[in-house]
Formats: structure tokens, sequence, C-alpha cells
């Protein structure tokens, strides 16, 4: 082994002031976008807007309980598990292996979002053999769960995720890989884990023939898309090539991080990009955090922000605030600035994407949270428990709205004054600079800050 150029060496430190660079510092930085809030912020639009100028889009974790909707004209694609960006017909898209799959969704979104216009995906979709699978079992046992916890439910989608999760977890789970493999051993694998499951469960009903001569069709089917996509992630970054990550979910549902237990179960922070697709922290350079110009969330956690009236009402009917995977309503509440730090000092974002800022056209006055007291004093960080959060008192900014449509407005200087300086105060009290502001559904109604 030779060092280049050789020098010499201090308390086994090189003095060379020139020194070689690794591989991972020479090669591209990825972009992340990823949710600064309960999710729903519009990363969809924000990934599909960046796509169009990059080669390849991922996701790196979460499974078919994420909605991200696309607009392109008149036509609304929604994906749940394939990247928002397998619409551009330029890029490839890889499903991490931080991503847990349930296969037969997956065929079915291809199916549906193909009926709206989608081509061409079979030639560009990439899926790692080492993302975990969700089945149908894994379904069942996740709304068992939740009829356990009863009043304690933490109000999960279904979807499996928490349980295929845990399957990982435990190392009993099933992966892509073992599917493609000897169709034996997959076999003996899946009945292993759903015999654990019925002991849990005795009431968990498995057609274990019918399953498996299902799986041996699937397998054929993502047979074609299956490969190693760590290797094939770093000899794009080693050729320079653009590499988009898609974050699902959003900072205060990640299970280290956000308001546990009231999480989703999978890192959906910064962290969760360099595991769920084998690339390391060096690769990492822009950070889209996606903010939506107040607050949502779905299901059951503390909301410190929340409103609960005729204006919770309006944000709600205005913004459409249905979600597209579970079709429950949305609880709508007021900007919250101490939620917006945590996740900023979690996930280290470079800009901001302000999303439906439109939706605050009608009201007269806006109230933003500006800071947490805890006894009387202001506390300086997001509490890590709900019973915690439940003695937390929250301060307020209030700031008269604008009372006029900013839905064709595409240049920021043309946007009213007092939505200009809402856009300001929230960028002066985060302390990260907005790049976009979304006035809009389609890709087109996006305001380029700078």
């Amino acid at each position: 082994m030779s060092l280049s150029p050789a020098v010499g060496m201090k308390n086994g430190v090189s003095t060379n002031s020139t020194r070689r660079k690794s591989r991972a510092e020479m090669a591209a930085k990825v972009t992340v976008v990823l949710g600064a809030q309960w999710g729903d912020e519009g990363k969809g639009k924000v990934v599909d807007m960046l796509a169009t100028d990059v080669d390849v889009v991922c996701r790196c974790q979460g499974g078919s309980n994420a909605d991200h909707a696309v607009v392109v004209g008149d036509r609304e694609y929604v994906f749940h598990l394939l990247p928002s960006g397998i619409i551009n017909p330029k890029c490839k898209s890889v499903i991490g292996n931080g991503v847990v799959i349930h296969l037969p969704g997956l065929f079915e979104e291809i199916e549906n979002n193909e009926a709206k216009g989608l081509t061409g995906w079979n030639d560009r979709l990439l899926i790692s053999d080492r993302a975990h699978i969700v089945f149908d079992f894994h379904q069942q046992v996740d709304g068992l769960q939740e009829q356990e916890k009863g009043k304690n439910s933490i109000g999960t989608t279904k979807k499996g995720i928490g349980p295929a999760y845990a399957s990982k977890v435990t190392r009993n789970g099933i992966r892509i890989v073992d599917l493609l493999g000897d169709f034996s051993l997959f076999s003996e694998k899946f009945q292993t884990l759903v015999a654990y499951y019925q002991r849990l469960f005795p009431e968990l009903v498995v057609d274990v023939p019918a399953e498996l001569k299902r799986y041996k069709v699937l397998a054929e089917r993502v047979r074609p898309l299956a490969c190693e996509t760590v290797s094939f992630l770093h000899e794009a970054l080693r050729q320079h090539k653009k590499i988009l990550i898609e974050g699902a979910n959003a900072g205060m549902l990640d299970i280290d991080l956000g308001t546990y237990p009231f999480v989703t179960s999978s890192n959906c922070s910064i962290g969760g990009v360099c595991t769920g697709l084998g690339i390391p922290p060096v690769s990492i350079g822009t950070v889209v955090g996606v903010v939506k110009a107040y607050t949502t969330r779905v299901g059951d956690g503390p909301f410190l922000t929340e409103l609960t009236d005729d204006i919770g009402a309006l944000l709600q009917s205005r913004g459409h605030e249905i979600g597209k995977t579970t079709f429950r309503s949305r609880r709508c509440g007021w900007l919250d600035i101490p939620l917006l730090k945590h996740t900023t000092l979690v996930n280290g974002y470079t800009q901001l994407c302000v999303t439906k800022l439109d939706i605050l056209d009608v009201l007269p006055e806006l109230k933003i949270a500006v800071a947490y007291r805890k006894n009387g004093k202001v506390i300086d960080y997001f509490p890590s428990s709900t019973v915690e959060l439940a003695a937390v008192e929250v301060d307020y900014v209030t700031l008269p709205g604008w009372m006029t449509s900013t839905e064709d407005v595409r240049d920021f200087e043309k946007l009213p004054e007092n939505a200009k300086n809402y856009i300001r105060k929230l960028e002066d009290l985060v302390e990260v600079p907005i790049r976009w502001i979304g006035v809009g559904k389609g890709r087109e109604c996006i305001i380029n800050v700078f």
C-alpha cells in the first residue's frame, strides 16, 4: 500500500496538506426531500418538480402508508410505493432496501397510474432485493394489534407497515431476494412466519397454499425489476449522476425522534436516507424540508396548535385535507415553529419549500406558534414525551392576512405584501432560506423565490 504523495506523519496523522480524497468525497452529492411536519406537506409535488432534471429518484423508507400526489395538467397521479419521479421518462426510479413492499399493492398502484397515462415504468424501475415484503397477514395483524390497544390505539393506517418492520427487526422477515431464490426455502420461511403470528394471534387465518401460489406468480412479475441497488447507486454517484431522494412520512413521525408512540415504524428523518439506500453521510448535499403553510396531522397524537373551531374546518375544506391512503380527514392547525426547529435540528435543512400558501388566502389574520412554555418558562427543545407535551403552553404571534387570491402568482414580488411578510416571518424564525412556495396543486403552481 502506498500513500500519494508520500509525506510525514505526526501523532499518527498525515501532515500532507493535499491529502488524497476518498472516493465518497469525490462522488456526487444527493438531494434529499423530507417532510418537516407530520406528513402530507406536498413532498410528491416537490419531487416531481425536481425530478425533471435528475437521473435517479429513490424512495428510502416507509411503505404503502405514504401517499404522494402529483398533478400534471388534468391528471392526478397518486404514489404509495413508487417514487414520485417515476413519471419522468428520462430517469431511473429506485425503491430502496429500507422500504417495506406489499407486492400486490405495488402492482395495483402501477395499474392505477397506467390508467392515468403512466408508461414505460418497467424500463426504469429498480427494486432493491434487500427490501422486506409486507404480506396480507401483516396487514391483518396491524388491525388486530390496534384492536388490542383499544383506547390507546395510535391510528395506524393498517397497511401492515409496523408488523413488517417488526418482522425485520426480529430477524424472521422475508426479503425480495428470498422470494427470488429457491422457492422451497421461501415457502418454508413463509410458513414459519405465519405460524409465528398465529401463536401470537390464534384468530389469524391464512390460506397458506393459496398465498404460496400467489407469490410464485408475483416472484416472476418482480424478478425483472429486482437488483442489488447499493452498487447501482454508488456507481451513479461515482459518475456524478443527479440523484434525488424522496422521504416518505415526515420528521415528526420518525420512530426515534417524532411524537412517540404516535409515529410510523421507520426513520423518516435524514438518517433513514443512509440506512435505507446504503449511501454514506458524506454523499448528502442539499436537504429540502417541505413545510405546509399551516400544520396538519392524520390519526391520534399530540397536536399543540390544532384548531377545532371554524377556522380548522375551513382549512380542512379549502385544503382538501383527506388522506389518499386512509381517506381520513386530517386535523388542521396553525404553523408551529418549535416543531419546525426540532426537525430542522435533526435533518439539517439547507432549503425549505412552503406549500399550500393559497389555502390561507381567505383568512383576515393568521397565527404562528413561536414558543413553548413549561411552568411559565420558555423551553428551547421539543419535549420527548406526550405527558410533557400535554403540560406545554404555546406562545403565538398574530399577523394580518392578505384576503386576496395567490393562485395565479408566479413571482414572489407579486405576492400580496402580507403574504410576503408571512413567508419572511417563517424564514426568520426557522433560520433556513425558503427556496420555493406552492400556491396550487399543479407542478406549474410553484414560485421560485431565488
